[in-house]
């Protein structure tokens, strides 16, 4: 699967098992930018790494596209040899398959920072749009956390709408949480209520008595 954005240059094609060191820079990135818990680290991959990522290439349910700069598009590359610049996994929700509308699931979709504004966003939404359309598949989701602005907006000039709020726990607290519900309840978790200010205090007026003449 491959495509063209002519405007930018820019192309999309699926992923292969030697582009996981390109594929974890890109990833390090978008959690780094959703501020979102073990943000990957620089070292060198390893075999468990390899291996998981060739598990996820061979998933029948998923696909992982590369947005490329090819040949003398990309910046230092020369002629030869391509820059990726964005990454897309595409999935097929399950449950929307059972139940006969199929869905197709659009998950950390992110272009190198230092190639926005440029095509490869659209060039990845293409991409994910020709695989619904392989599939059958009417609606395509993207997952996007809600304090990232500038993917909100990207995402809502392509036309996607709000459609759900997605929650994360660590295991161990759920852990916790349950193990306490078994021994009789949850814990109400309350905010701790703002701190109100002292009313200044009040000044009554001052009353003059007045002698009225009879």
């Amino acid at each position: 699967m491959s495509g063209t954005d002519r405007r930018s240059g820019v192309t999309t094609r699926t992923a292969r098992p030697d582009d996981l060191p390109a594929v974890l820079a890109l990833v390090r990135q978008h959690r780094a930018e959703a501020h979102a818990e073990g943000v990957l680290t620089g070292q060198t991959p390893g075999a468990a790494a390899a291996a998981g990522f060739r598990r996820l290439l061979a998933d029948p349910g998923h696909r992982v596209v590369l947005a490329v700069l090819p040949g003398a598009y990309a910046p230092g590359a020369g002629s030869a040899g391509e820059v990726p610049v964005g990454l897309a996994v595409l999935g097929l929700d399950a449950l929307s398959t059972v139940l006969g509308v199929p869905q197709v699931t659009v998950d950390n979709l992110v272009v190198h920072r230092d190639h926005r504004r440029r095509g490869a966003g659209t060039a990845l939404l293409a991409a994910a749009a020709a695989y619904a359309a392989e599939l059958g598949a009417l609606h395509v989701v993207a997952a996007v956390g809600g304090h990232e602005a500038e993917r909100q907006r990207f995402f809502a000039r392509m036309g996607f709408a709000p459609l759900t709020t997605r929650r994360i726990v660590p295991r161990e607290t759920l852990a916790r949480a349950l193990a306490s519900w078994q021994r009789g309840g949850l814990p109400v978790l309350r905010r701790p209520l703002p701190r109100r200010r002292p009313l200044p205090p009040r000044t009554l007026p001052v009353v003059t008595a007045v002698a009225v003449d009879n």
